[in-house]
């Protein structure tokens, strides 16, 4: 059996990080996107990693709480799932119903069956995928 070399790689602490400040708009934001995408409350929770629901229902009234790492990753890859399908889409409104639409990519299924597994890496993997059709790779 041949295993493959891996290559070390090299904290990043020059990288920047999601402030607070940053996280409530990203919040606010992740908001306003969901009612784009037509989401349901429970879509929109499993999304952000099974968010309590008294939270999301906090969240939509606009009082952001406490945002911890893991859901500020998630909250990014959306805005990143979001900003490819503008590249990819001229009207809006085709990239917003684009999330629920079958793709032969995903086997028949959509972005939001993918997404709605609930992992972060499925989020991981329709930014991938996306980024790869508009050619950002």
């Amino acid at each position: 059996m041949q295993f493959a070399t891996v290559q070390s790689i090299t904290a990043r602490p020059d990288l920047p990080v999601i402030t607070d400040q940053e996280a409530a708009a990203l919040a606010r934001t992740t908001v306003n996107l969901f009612r784009a995408w037509g989401l349901t409350d429970s879509e929109a929770r499993v999304l952000l990693g099974d968010m309590a629901q008294r939270t999301w229902a906090r969240w939509k009234t606009g009082d952001i709480g406490r945002i911890d790492r893991d859901l500020r990753a998630r909250m990014a890859i959306l805005m990143g799932i979001h900003k490819a399908l503008r590249y990819l889409f001229t009207e809006p409104s085709r990239g917003y119903a684009w999330v629920r639409k079958p793709n032969e990519a995903f086997y028949g299924r959509s972005a939001l069956d993918i997404m709605m597994r609930g992992e972060i890496t499925d989020l991981i993997d329709v930014r991938a995928y996306l980024d790869a059709e508009r050619g950002a790779w």
